[in-house]
């Protein structure tokens, strides 16, 4: 059975070993993420170096996705390293306060415009909303408030506003850098963080095309602004990421179920893809398999129609990197053994389509669902079609056929859509469906005797082309 969800797993200390990184690979990594908000540019180098010889080595295609850092807000640091904030007690925050100059009393921030933001009154969430605080007065920088909630907090953890409203732009100077590292490591996928708006997708967009970049765009939602401008966000992005930390915590635990399941649908419903992402399998960082809680949560957000589901520290810092990703694509592969009947979608039945490409797309699905067929293959140079068709629920694997590398991986993210390389040498078309048929047979992905719907385009080379749809049966022809 192919795993139609695909898994996203962040590369870091826990993985970084070339044989390590090949076991992921081997278990059912499908997009590898590197986090530029932890190690130096070298270390990224070396890292997106031994994925990709590990994905040669193991025979995968395997897309590599780099993530900005974003201006996530964070305390400076404290001259012990940390303080303990007692439940009642006055604690102040001043972005003018010296750099490690933190202690029980206040601590240095790295947003010089944080007092501008808050007022009286305001809840202030530091270190993943595991302590907080309300505002009792602004003076200059310094910001007064009282802790609700105490804790140990420890140097640069970051710092969230109870519904929004940080000002902080979403591109710095550190990630207009890491950008241009992005473009040099060849990243099939640039995430952005912390996006308020469409227009700073389409800014970081500009920013890495020029820096000579071609992969495809990645929004992080994780600021209330961000779902406010959810529309223009999904409209401007190639893909979505529900990114729950940071999210949770702004718009708080209680409605973030409830959210992701709305963010899932409406990418989906707007042709894009869609990554769940943070906690997923949280407790094998520590433990070599899931809590129960855990393997819900994802087959939740598989049921629901994510494309992706995605690692962080379990696989980057984690001691059970492997089982992770092992226990992360049996919970998938359980959510997905639930059928969904055929011919009950009724998505885009009632739309009209100024691309013949997309227009055939759904008709191949359609066709699919209501005919008896085992795959569909489909000849794409961008892989744009296959896209389209992967929004329509289906169990049918969809093979996507292309002599480019870069669409390989790419769609290597897409739900129930698997990469073939094939480089078509013939003109003739009973020629080249054998060709693609004996390919397919080698891999044992199609037996002899299957229905298969294949699509093609006329014009060789020409990305968005395809105009035809058959419905064949596999030969084993020499």
């Amino acid at each position: 059975m192919l795993r139609r969800t695909k898994i996203v797993a962040t590369l870091g200390p826990g993985s970084d070993k070339p044989k390590t990184i090949c076991k992921l690979i081997k278990s059912g990594v499908d997009i590898a993420r590197i986090n530029f908000s932890h190690g130096s540019p070298d270390d990224h180098r070396e890292r997106a170096a031994r994925l990709r010889a590990a994905a040669i080595e193991c025979g995968r295609d395997v897309g590599l996705l780099a993530d900005l850092q974003g201006p996530k807000i964070r305390v400076l640091r404290f001259r012990k390293g940390s303080a303990h904030l007692r439940d009642g007690a006055s604690f102040f925050l001043d972005s003018t306060l010296g750099l490690e100059e933190g202690n029980e009393n206040g601590v240095g921030v790295a947003l010089d415009t944080l007092h501008e933001d808050v007022k009286k009154g305001d809840n202030l969430l530091l270190n993943d909303g595991l302590i907080s605080l309300v505002v009792d007065s602004v003076e200059g920088t310094r910001i007064h408030t009282t802790v609700v909630n105490g804790g140990i907090l420890s140097d640069h953890k970051g710092i969230n506003l109870r519904g929004g409203g940080l000002s902080a732009p979403a591109l710095t100077d550190v990630d207009r850098a890491n950008i241009k590292l992005a473009a040099e490591l060849e990243a099939d996928y640039l995430a952005v963080s912390f996006v308020r708006s469409g227009e700073d997708i389409a800014e970081a967009r500009e920013l890495f095309r020029e820096a000579g970049g071609h992969g495809h765009m990645v929004a992080k939602v994780e600021r209330t602004e961000a779902v406010a401008n959810i529309d223009s966000i999904i409209d401007e992005s190639d893909v979505v990421m529900v990114a729950r930390g940071d999210l949770g915590v702004e718009v708080g635990y209680a409605v973030l179920t409830g959210l992701q399941k709305k963010l899932i649908r409406q990418t989906r419903t707007q042709h894009k893809i869609v990554i769940t992402a943070t906690q997923m399998m949280e407790s094998m960082i520590e433990n070599p398999v899931p809590t129960r809680a855990e393997v819900s949560d994802v087959a939740n957000a598989v049921i629901d129609g994510t494309d992706a589901v995605m690692l962080s520290g379990e696989t980057a810092v984690g001691k059970y990197p492997n089982e992770a990703i092992q226990a992360m694509a049996e919970v998938c592969l359980g959510a997905e053994k639930y059928p969904i009947p055929h011919g009950t979608t009724t998505h885009r039945l009632n739309d009209r389509f100024e691309r013949v490409d997309e227009a055939i797309a759904m008709a191949t699905m359609y066709t699919a669902n209501h005919v008896q067929v085992k795959a569909i293959i489909a000849l794409t140079e961008s892989g744009s079609t296959t896209r389209w068709m992967s929004r329509i629920r289906s169990d049918i694997p969809i093979y996507a056929l292309t002599p480019h590398k870069t669409t390989n991986r790419r769609v290597a993210l897409y739900r129930g859509v698997y990469p073939v390389s094939f480089e078509p040498d013939t003109d003739n078309p009973r020629r080249l469906y054998q060709d693609i048929f004996n390919i397919l047979l080698a891999k044992e992905l199609v037996a002899v005797g299957d229905r298969v719907i294949f699509t093609k385009g006329d014009l060789e080379g020409v990305s968005g082309n395809t105009n035809a749809m058959k419905i064949l049966e596999v030969t084993n022809e020499p």
